[in-house]
């Protein structure tokens, strides 16, 4: 059995269930079927076939969703199309496409402009109008999916998945979880966002194999309170909307917010502090988690209350892997290391990715002997918990997005009043982390901070640009004679 083969079944199993609700609207499973093979029909109509690109650029709708599924029944390399993104990453992603699928706030003059080369599927009545049984075509080596990454590198990156990856994924299941538990975790998630976020697919292809129904509100959410109004079971969080989350439930201790009907709330993205994690814990209930993971593999490990509860030193951790997911931790050499000790994190599981698109360096570069190199430090102690102490990347996480400082650094250095420039990363309550940024004034040159940002915005698009930028004299160096950036966050007071 091939993916979509499973998604299928499931929605032709109970055809009057509801799949998706999306403010009053309700669209049943077997809906949900009928629009794929819509979509199959449509896509096929417009010459798409076989192991072409098929990029979706849509807001979270029931269509969007489906349109992903009917390229992928088709073969197809599903490409989702994040709406702002500069022009440069724009034409990375939708270079070599065959079709893209909008909508009509998708459909812009930079969009139709960029991809002059793919046919443009408006979605509407007129292209829905014929159905076709969506039969399965991927092969297993075949590209099914490529989800491109932020582009802090300079481009994005287009993170592939083979037809074989996708169809071992599955759904997202612990190891001690029965079919029930399963049910009673997703009978309503909570989709927002948009349909291009990894982690927000697998969990919504989880919520329909375990036979539940996907929520889209009507606005951007409201947390916590839209979970009890909304009757939602499962969601995911950032580590900022974490801290407005606790910000709220601290100041309605005599009226509480009803977090009763939560099975699983879902942190990642950045790093949690063990005081925020226990207090998230104790606040929210036994269906906080977090969760540690990279696109390239998806979910890695988990943390929840109760493994705290039996293993307190466990706070802190990343949790323990998932299952189907394996972790060895190596030397530089690439031995692995003695049982506790700490290393380069490498993982390893069916469902990971093939390599990244049209870049077979930076994959052997990553993906080794079937291993994916994390580039993150840290080791695993006695009772199986992964402990995270640094990174090999340069980088910082905003808003649960990775983004490579030395773009950052080139792109402040082109500019002709600046000699040197160098990005450092803090904690930061409103985006887990933030980039600072700190430039030497080219000599008898005054540098504009504001220009600098506008430089940043322009090559690497507005969520890379620091958090501040300060002009100092010079920069201080370690006694390695590098910069010493823990001296450059000193600096911030």
């Amino acid at each position: 059995m091939v993916f979509p083969q499973a998604v299928l079944d499931a929605l032709s199993s109970e055809p009057d269930a509801v799949a998706f609700e999306h403010g009053p609207r309700k669209v049943t499973r077997g809906e949900a079927r009928d629009l794929i093979g819509r979509f199959v029909a449509a896509l096929r109509g417009a010459g798409v076939s076989r192991r072409d690109g098929v990029g979706v650029a849509t807001a979270v709708t029931p269509e969007g969703w489906a349109a992903q599924i009917a390229a992928q029944t088709l073969g197809c390399r599903t490409v989702g199309i994040r709406a702002g993104l500069p022009v440069a990453h724009l034409r990375t992603v939708v270079s070599d496409l065959a079709a893209i699928v909008v909508d009509e706030a998708s459909e812009t003059p930079e969009l139709r402009a960029t991809a002059a080369g793919a046919k443009i599927l408006r979605v509407g009545p007129e292209l829905l109008s014929v159905f076709e049984e969506p039969v399965p075509a991927g092969r297993p080596s075949d590209i099914g999916w490529v989800v491109f990454t932020s582009g802090s590198t300079g481009l994005p990156k287009g993170v592939t998945y083979s037809f074989e990856a996708l169809t071992a994924q599955g759904i997202e299941q612990r190891p001690e979880e029965t079919p029930a538990d399963l049910a009673a975790r997703y009978r309503r998630f909570l989709l927002f966002g948009t349909l291009t976020s990894a982690v927000m697919i697998t969990h919504l292809r989880s919520c329909l194999l375990a036979g539940g129904t996907v929520v889209i509100p009507e606005s951007l959410p409201d947390f916590p309170w839209i979970l009890p109004r909304l009757d939602i079971t499962a969601a995911l969080t950032t580590v900022p909307r974490l801290y407005k989350i606790l910000d709220v439930l601290r100041a309605s201790e005599e009226d509480p917010v009803d977090l009763s009907s939560v099975r699983m709330l879902v942190v990642a993205g950045s790093p949690v502090a063990p005081g925020l994690m226990a207090e998230a814990f104790s606040r929210v209930g036994p269906g906080m988690q977090q969760a540690y993971g990279q696109t390239e593999v998806g979910k890695l490990t988990v943390l929840t209350p109760a493994d705290v509860a039996e293993f307190p030193d466990a706070l802190g951790s990343a949790g323990r892997p998932c299952a189907g997911v394996e972790i060895s931790v190596r030397d530089a050499s690439g031995a692995a290391v003695a049982p506790g000790a700490s290393g380069e994190i490498f993982v390893r599981s069916a469902g990971q990715f093939s390599g990244y698109w049209g870049n077979p360096s930076q994959t052997a570069s990553v993906l080794q002997d079937g291993w994916v190199r994390t580039q993150d430090i840290g080791h695993v102690d006695p009772s199986g918990f992964l402990h995270l102490t640094g990174r090999m990347r340069d980088v910082v996480i905003v808003n649960a997005v990775i983004h490579y400082t030395g773009p950052i650094e080139r792109a402040l250095a082109s500019y002709a009043d600046v000699d040197q420039a160098y990005v450092v990363a803090a904690p930061d309550p409103a985006t887990g982390e933030a980039a600072h940024a700190f430039v030497v004034a080219a000599p008898g040159r005054d540098p504009d901070v504001a220009e600098l940002r506008a430089l940043v915005a322009s090559s690497l698009g507005e969520a890379a640009v620091p958090s501040s930028v300060t002009v100092i004299d010079a920069v201080p160096m370690a006694a390695s004679g590098k910069p010493d950036k823990a001296a450059l966050l000193g600096l911030l007071g």
